[in-house]
């Protein structure tokens, strides 16, 4: 089996969203593994002076309707959250803690975290509602939160968020495949052909 893909993503990213619903699948089909790495976009946005794409004039309204219509398209849960868009670090923390005790555990956190948020419309913010979504899956409620609020958990997601930016990450969803760096859900058919040809 060649590399795993890297799979950079922030919890508070709507093309994030659509993009976790299919990397793994796409992934499988060439043989390949995915590694999930949420980060903190808002320090990538300090660097790159980008803005969150619905505080956009003109673009922040084509964005909503995009994240609407892709839903259809994709036909999955869509609500638009508000608040939105949010800090995530408890999702982003508890991810990491649970990453190391079990990566296909932290995957199925990830997505019921993601589906929360934009499936059905609920902040996330808060480590007590990261606990409810986490809790039905078999994780324990006071070992998240108290994992969440670990110095060590918290340097982690520091750490994971400077390396990122450091490989070149300045978006959500990012992807670097063997070197090769592909951002946007809009690139997964790129990435389809990427890993059918061995690039071009």
């Amino acid at each position: 089996m060649s590399d795993p893909i890297q799979f950079y993503f922030d919890f508070s990213s709507p093309y994030g969203y659509f993009a976790a619903l299919k990397i793994d699948d796409l992934a499988a089909s060439f043989d390949r593994d995915v590694v999930w790495r949420p980060m903190m976009l808002g320090a990538a946005m300090k660097v790159t002076g980008a803005q969150p794409l619905a505080d956009v004039a003109i673009k922040g309204d084509y964005c909503k309707n995009d994240w609407d219509r892709l839903a259809r398209f994709m036909e999955v849960p869509w609500t638009m959250p508000d608040p939105f868009p949010i800090a995530t670090l408890a999702a982003a923390r508890a991810f990491y803690w649970l990453d190391d005790l079990d990566p296909a555990w932290a995957k199925r956190f990830a997505l019921a975290a993601y589906d929360t948020y934009f499936g059905q419309g609920q902040d996330i913010t808060a480590p007590e509602v990261v606990a409810d979504v986490a809790e039905p899956l078999g994780i324990d409620r006071n070992a998240l939160l108290a994992a969440v609020q670990d110095q060590v958990i918290k340097q982690r997601l520091k750490d994971e968020t400077a390396k990122a930016i450091e490989a070149g990450v300045f978006g959500s969803p990012f992807f670097l495949i063997d070197g090769e760096s592909f951002w946007g859900a809009d690139r997964l058919w790129m990435i389809r052909r990427w890993l059918k040809s061995g690039g071009w």
